[in-house]
């Protein structure tokens, strides 16, 4: 028997409605796709399903209170909530340059965490 498994790509504008027939744990089918794209899409998204990191993190001495990050490249989607509750301890001092790694290697992901804006330190 073929389970279907429903997706909408999210690489191009034209979201396509996917359906994936898996049968076994295996992908067999993937139907909607106008491009390749999408059926990439829809067989790493059944197979392997990988998301971006977008938080804030403490910053000591900065202009404001939280420096936004994220990750250089998506993890696994099942380690997110575990990289996020990693980062809800880390503090860092000001000033910070967008793209600095505020957090290596997250989860033992290889993927870095870093920051997504520069940050200078408070005037006194």
């Amino acid at each position: 028997m073929k389970n279907k498994h429903q997706y909408v790509c999210i690489n191009c504008p034209l979201s396509c409605s996917l359906e994936l027939l898996e049968e076994k744990g295996e992908v067999a089918e993937v139907q909607g796709a106008e491009c390749k794209i999408g059926k990439k899409y829809a067989e790493e998204e059944f197979k392997n399903p990988r998301r971006m990191v977008t938080t804030t993190v403490l910053i000591e001495g900065g202009e404001l209170p939280l420096l936004p990050v994220r990750s250089k490249s998506s993890i696994p989607k099942a380690l997110v909530g575990e990289a996020v509750k990693a980062l809800a301890d880390v503090v860092v001092k000001a000033p910070v340059k967008s793209g600095d790694i505020i957090y290596p290697n997250i989860v033992d992901t290889g993927v870095d965490i870093v920051a997504s804006r520069d940050l200078p330190k408070a005037s006194s």
